[in-house]
């Protein structure tokens, strides 16, 4: 008997809606400019932890854990805003990362010991999965625009089309931990 492979420590999960707005389409991006002018400026903040965190790492092996907390938040509220955004949901995203009743799920489990050797390449080890997300986010266009035709007409966003978006936003998630200096486990080359 084989053992199953551990599930990686990123998780991203949309629930999926039986039913979307076929008014709020046109509109979702124009409601959700709140979230993404205070989520720009977080982001700078996030980018300012991660540098005093590549730090921490460097001569603690930890990552301090009151600023992976904060980076957790942030990411967890950009991928709310995006679902949101995306047409994978209707309810309006929660301001901050907190609301784990919303139907948008991400988490990163805290490494207790983070290597000191892999701070220094990340970046570069993570080039492949950004060169093949670029591909992939060419696609989810045309997806997002067959989606959201589909829900003006139908009220519903085609399941395997849906499954794909969340997919993709998955893969950039354990990407973008992994780049960030959240996890050391190389991201599977994965929608899944």
């Amino acid at each position: 008997m084989g053992m199953a492979a551990p599930a990686y420590p990123v998780t991203f999960n949309v629930e999926y809606p039986e039913r979307l707005s076929r008014w709020l389409i046109f509109v979702k991006w124009l409601l959700a400019i709140p979230h993404f002018l205070i989520l720009g400026v977080f982001g700078y903040l996030v980018q300012l932890t991660t540098f005093i965190s590549w730090f921490a790492i460097l001569f603690t092996a930890r990552y301090p854990r009151s600023l992976f907390g904060l980076a957790v938040m942030y990411f967890r509220w950009n991928a709310r805003v995006t679902a949101y955004v995306a047409l994978l949901r209707d309810e309006y995203p929660p301001f901050g990362g907190s609301s784990p009743e919303y139907p948008v799920r991400f988490d990163v489990e805290y490494p207790e010991k983070l290597s000191r050797l892999l701070i220094f390449v990340k970046w570069l080890l993570a080039i492949p999965h950004i060169l093949i997300l670029g591909l992939l986010g060419i696609l989810g266009i045309v997806v997002y625009v067959i989606g959201w035709f589909a829900i003006l007409f139908t009220g519903r966003f085609p399941r395997s089309l849906f499954d794909f978006l969340v997919g993709i936003g998955r893969w950039s998630l354990r990407v973008n931990a992994y780049y960030w200096l959240m996890r050391d486990e190389y991201p599977p080359f994965s929608l899944s």
